[in-house]
């Protein structure tokens, strides 16, 4: 939140325009940066209006609170107002987002979005907007969590008549969704004192809702318990059931010693962490037990929230980013589940991280300081950046530090690559992530090997498979410049270029363009084929036959793998990241890549010699030759 004061108090620095070197002053003090001219002009042109219809429905006393941040999230309310209601004499709160626009109408597509002739790209619809931050906020804070009703949200456009946005109501309102424009001040006025009383100051309702503990609510986690229970049941085998049973445990025994206990969860791909991770979630919300499940992949979050939040759309909000938590309070949750823990940073600050939040934290230590049980799920082999540093000896020296008991489960039977034990060995000897050297691809039952020729090859023998009804993707090592999204309708530049053949990479955006899915569902959405996913598009996901084209940064001369950095064109890479460093990444990010298949994998390499030495390693099992 930027500032607080009372209604009248608004209005008196509103008219002098010292509210607005105010929130300048505090906007950069909070983000690091000066405020845009467009958020600027907005405070000026919005405030005094809503401060004027507040003062006007007798409302000096309301408690206004401006640029309210919703809790472990970036997005900022423009305005929460804060009283006691006239008819029961409760708190009551009233967020309002505030809208310059004179116009605006529904998209075609979509009636929750609208448009904006003076915006390229469609957003939320206000009503839509605002009644979701109600929601947020409800979920998340818990002096209100148990009291839904006393918050309520509207849309205030000042400037629009009803001719101009009508369309915009074709969505449905409700008392946390409404819609107000200039034309209708009144309406607006009569709205305000229907909910705010005039005889108390809201001070106390403000403090009360700023004072709120930070977790899932209740009525959440219940919510995410029917929709994990409703869903395809998990069967937990062995090791497995072993982890999930610790993590219960150690929730009991923290609870009953008032003593954190940490929960190291530690396997290859395939071994069932993520199976793990959502079978305690829908248990531990099953017992009222506040958690959060979090990665460090944009590509797996998005594709968690909307595996479990399909249904209802306030699910998604319990899957958060490791670097949601930089200002959380210490033991926030109950249980926080790491999952793809080896995508832990050094730190969560990034380069848009503002000057004054850039604490110099470790990511660990933020991780383990928010929750009583922090449960980190992890394969240290797919460590694949630098500034990675989610391993057992790292989360087991910061939990030392703190005198913390660390608990460590391995998990060792696998899923993926069709169960095959005999392939993630081939694997990981083949890469020289572990001693012995390569060997001979020994065929078994459960997983199919297979060589390339060419990458038409590769590609035609996919597209075949996925006519019989598999799912297939093809990646490729980092090492082909990566071009600037398209605008919408432009055809994807083909930047992977291997002799006559072509292909463009996955998106790296939110956004479909062109009939390829946004980067966080190549893997899931059928349309991904076609495109060459990377490493981090790719990893955590699974496909039945996955085609994986080594390019020359990972290439064999004479008797061993040889790792060259000048062939990646992995911008992490060009800063001073040691070559061992670097040897070890790319290793990891091929682990990563022919680990993904449930059914098979098909090797190609742009390399003659390491393609001669894949033909001794595959040995005569090739794709057909494309005519």
């Amino acid at each position: 939140m930027l500032f607080r004061a009372s209604a009248r108090t608004v209005a008196v620095m509103a008219l002098d325009t010292s509210l607005f070197h105010r929130l300048t002053d505090r906007f950069v003090h909070v983000h690091g940066y000066r405020p845009g001219p467009s958020e600027i002009r907005s405070w000026e042109q919005s405030i005094p209006v809503l401060a004027a219809a507040l003062n006007d429905a007798g409302l000096g006393d309301v408690e206004v609170m401006l640029e309210y941040s919703l809790p472990m999230n970036s997005k900022r309310v423009d305005v929460v107002l804060a009283g006691t209601h006239p008819d029961t004499k409760e708190p009551s709160y009233v967020l309002v987002e505030l809208k310059q626009w004179s116009q605006a109408y529904p998209d075609e597509d979509d009636p929750l979005l609208c448009r904006l002739d003076r915006y390229g790209d469609p957003v939320l619809n206000p009503i839509e907007q605002v009644r979701r931050y109600c929601q947020y906020l409800v979920n998340f804070n818990g002096a209100i969590a148990a009291h839904p009703d006393r918050v309520q949200g509207v849309a205030f456009l000042h400037n629009a008549t009803e001719f101009g946005v009508s369309g915009l109501r074709e969505i449905e309102s409700d008392r946390r969704g409404q819609l107000f424009t200039g034309d209708r001040r009144g309406e607006f006025i009569k709205y305000l004192r229907a909910r705010l009383s005039k005889e108390n100051p809201g001070a106390d309702s403000a403090d009360v809702l700023l004072s709120g503990r930070t977790a899932p609510s209740k009525q959440l986690m219940a919510v995410a318990a029917q929709e994990v229970r409703e869903r395809e049941q998990f069967v937990l085998l062995d090791e497995q059931q072993v982890a999930y049973r610790i993590v219960l445990n150690a929730v009991r025994k923290a609870k009953r010693a008032d003593r954190k206990e940490v929960v190291i969860v530690t396997g290859g791909p395939g071994t069932g962490k993520s199976v793990i991770a959502l079978s305690l979630l829908g248990e531990l919300y099953r017992q009222g037990v506040p958690a959060l499940h979090a990665t460090g992949s944009q590509s797996f979050t998005k594709t968690m929230r909307k595996v479990a939040g399909t249904r209802k759309r306030e699910v998604q909000d319990l899957f958060k980013y490791f670097n949601s938590f930089m200002a959380t309070e210490n033991n926030t949750l109950d249980v926080l589940i790491c999952d793809e823990a080896h995508r832990i940073r050094e730190t969560s600050a990034n380069r848009y991280t503002p000057a004054a939040r850039r604490t110099g934290r470790a990511q660990i230590d933020e991780l383990l300081d928010v929750a009583r049980v922090p449960v980190f799920l992890l394969d240290e082999h797919q460590v694949v950046r630098p500034g990675e540093m989610g391993t057992v000896a790292d989360i087991r020296a910061a939990a030392a530090l703190r005198d913390l008991t660390c608990h460590v489960v391995p998990l060792d039977s696998q899923f993926r690559c069709g169960g095959s034990d005999a392939y993630l060995r081939w694997v990981v000897r083949l890469l020289g992530l572990e001693p012995g050297g390569s060997v001979t691809w020994e065929p078994d039952d459960r997983m199919r090997l297979l060589l390339a020729e060419s990458p038409e090859d590769m590609e035609s023998f996919l597209d075949g498979r996925r006519s019989q009804g598999y799912s297939a993707r093809m990646s490729a090592g980092y090492c082909w410049p990566w071009s600037p999204e398209p605008k919408p309708g432009q055809p994807l530049p083909a930047d992977v270029v291997i002799g006559d053949w072509a292909r463009p990479w996955n998106l790296r955006g939110d956004r479909a363009v062109s009939g390829a899915p946004p980067s966080a569902l190549w893997a899931t959405d059928p349309a991904g084929f076609g495109q060459i996913g990377c490493v981090y598009t790719a990893q955590g996901f699974e496909y039945d036959w996955s085609g994986v084209v080594i390019g020359p940064d990972l290439v064999w001369r004479s008797d061993r793998w040889i790792t060259d950095r000048t062939a990646s064109k992995d911008p992490v890479f060009k800063r001073s990241v040691a070559d061992a460093d670097v040897d070890r990444l790319i290793r990891n990010t091929y682990k990563v890549l022919l680990t993904r298949g449930m059914t098979g994998t098909v090797v190609y390499s742009t390399d003659p010699e390491t393609q001669r030495k894949l033909r001794e390693l595959v040995g005569m099992r090739r794709v057909p030759v494309s005519a």
